[in-house]
């Protein structure tokens, strides 16, 4: 069986700040990097938005995105469709080489989720057993990621479906107090890749 290597640049909650945008755009641009994932919150509350994809989508790289909680709303699918190298994941399965990337974007901090929980079991009855990176927003609950002050502050149905599928990588953000931080879940490593990005290798 032929096992693809594949190495990529994550990052999460960039917002405006266009000395980071350019850093991780350069950093994007080397031979090294296949693609680019973010976690949400290219923008604030909209703004930049077209601007940053713009200059994501300039690469010549497939760049999938979900929505944070700055761009929820119909007018990101739209803007996203805009560029050609630009992927929407947000309640999506894509494959990449090897994997399977599921994406969930929007939210904030709630437990709960019906409308993941309903995607979820979807996703468990057609890609339970493949390689699985899930891309979520919000962080999972009851980890290094959401731990706020003094409460844990995730989602629920994140970490039970983390849990029950066992991906090989969770990836999320929301929390710029927690960027950086890795943890596990299971047998899943997750971790908040930051503004600044991280660049993952999978095999």
């Amino acid at each position: 069986m032929l096992v693809l290597r594949m190495k990529f640049l994550t990052f999460t909650d960039l917002h405006e700040d266009k000395e980071v945008l350019n850093e991780l755009v350069q950093r994007a641009s080397k031979s090294d990097i296949d693609f680019v994932v973010c976690c949400g919150d290219i923008s604030t509350f909209g703004n930049g938005l077209r601007f940053n994809l713009k200059k994501f989508n300039s690469l010549g790289k497939k760049v999938y995105v979900i929505p944070g909680n700055h761009e929820e709303g119909p007018e990101f699918d739209a803007v996203v469709a805009e560029f050609s190298n630009v992927v929407n994941l947000d309640r999506k399965a894509r494959i990449v080489g090897d994997y399977i990337f599921l994406g969930y974007g929007g939210g904030g901090f709630v437990l709960q989720d019906a409308e993941f929980r309903k995607i979820a079991r979807e996703w468990y009855g057609k890609y339970n057993g493949k390689k699985i990176v899930l891309v979520t927003h919000q962080p999972p609950y009851g980890t290094k990621l959401d731990w706020l002050g003094n409460r844990y502050v995730g989602n629920k149905d994140f970490t039970a479906f983390t849990l029950r599928i066992k991906p090989k990588l969770a990836l999320s953000g929301h929390l710029h107090e927690t960027v950086g931080e890795i943890d596990v879940i299971g047998e899943t490593k997750i971790a908040n890749p930051g503004w600044e990005g991280m660049v993952i290798e999978l095999n």
